[in-house]
């Protein structure tokens, strides 16, 4: 089945980003995102009932309340982050970095996505039940946690040069 081609406003980084790339790729402004939503849940709970009575006792509730609102948050700053990768929002300082790294990954004579001791049949499963799976946070939250080569962009832009030959004549 052929890859789907995106039509976007910006570069397509990676369609289907490993994890630790998207993280490594946060903003500052992620992290608000993720500050925000930790403070936010548990806040909205003591907005509910603000008497300090209650406050003590709703302290196993404030706990899980915090502990919920980091996941949510964690999840809306990764979200903010893959629509980078995807092209859908601002992206030039991700298209730099990404550049940078796989292109000097690619110097070394390394493979650029990683090295993977999954036979590719496995690869191609995490890739077909990854892709885009950012889009479905609300539903079943899914991160790439595997390297393979499925990632929807033309590689040949990290390929490093070699000195060109004098050819004979």
């Amino acid at each position: 089945m052929p890859e789907k081609v995106l039509d976007t406003p910006y570069p397509v980084i990676d369609i289907d980003p490993h994890f630790s790339r998207v993280v490594r790729y946060f903003r500052p402004t992620d992290y608000a995102a993720w500050a925000a939503g930790t403070i936010a849940v548990p806040g909205a709970l003591l907005a509910w009932d603000a008497s300090t009575v209650m406050a003590r006792r709703m302290a196993t509730g404030l706990k899980v309340a915090a502990f919920l609102g980091f996941c949510g948050g964690f999840l809306i700053a990764y979200q903010n982050s893959s629509m980078r990768f995807y092209g859908w929002t601002e992206n030039k300082r991700e298209e730099e970095m990404d550049l940078a790294e796989l292109s000097q990954l690619a110097k070394e004579g390394k493979p650029i996505y990683g090295e993977s001791h999954q036979s590719p049949w496995v690869q191609g499963a995490a890739h077909r039940n990854s892709v885009f799976s950012q889009l479905k946070f609300s539903a079943f939250p899914m991160f790439n946690f595997v390297n393979h080569p499925h990632h929807g962009v033309d590689t040949s832009k990290y390929d490093v040069k070699t000195e060109s030959k004098p050819e004979d004549a």
